[in-house]
């Protein structure tokens, strides 16, 4: 089977991509507006591009009227990135559904939000791992459905949960990150394999 994307359907398209990109890592925003509204919303186009200076980045799909996530960004320049465990899966999903402008997820999930210590964007207090992010970029990709905006946040503070690490290595075993497939579905990181890089 082959495609041409420039005559598929791009939901075909957007199909193809959740379906063999997987498993996605999944970030969980916290942003605030300028006029301090809370927002929460995960992202599973997402991934972390450099360690120095550390650089993360999640794409934000194009909406007419756009979510409050990249508008509150494009005004604050900050936010969070929460990692999302098994333990707040069901509350990571609540968070979303296409709720009406300025709708305090926290408040619909139960969540609990807590002050960052660099950014005005509040973490989320049930995540293991929060990244407090300046905005560095904005690139937008397509402006129409489908498109989204590249989003990339140098982190500027990482909170993570007492004994999480040890050495600066995360024990996945007590982070249970959950990762996002196809269509409605969801992976845990439990069956891992180990593999030793060669050295050349």
């Amino acid at each position: 089977m082959i495609v041409d994307p420039a005559s598929a359907p791009p939901n075909s398209v957007y199909k193809l991509m959740i379906g063999s990109i997987v498993p996605r890592p999944i970030a969980f925003v916290s942003s605030v507006s300028a006029e301090g509204r809370r927002n929460l919303a995960p992202f599973s186009f997402f991934n972390g591009v450099s360690a120095d200076p550390p650089i993360v980045c999640f794409s934000a799909t194009f909406r007419d009227p756009r979510k409050d996530t990249y508008l509150n960004i494009q005004a604050t320049r900050e936010f969070v990135v929460n990692m999302v465990s098994e333990e707040i899966a069901a509350q990571m999903n609540l968070c979303s559904g296409d709720y009406p402008h300025g709708a305090d997820e926290f408040e619909i999930s139960g969540l609990t939000p807590v002050s960052s210590d660099l950014v005005r964007a509040p973490r989320v207090a049930e995540s293991r791992v929060s990244m407090e992010c300046r905005l560095a970029q904005i690139v937008e990709l397509g402006a129409g459905p489908g498109g989204g905006s590249l989003i990339l946040g140098e982190v500027v503070r990482f909170h993570l949960e007492d004994g999480l690490a040890e050495n600066f290595r995360i024990d996945p075993d007590k982070l249970r990150a959950i990762g996002r497939m196809g269509g409605n579905e969801y992976t845990r990181t439990r069956d891992r394999f180990e593999m030793i890089r060669p050295k050349v």
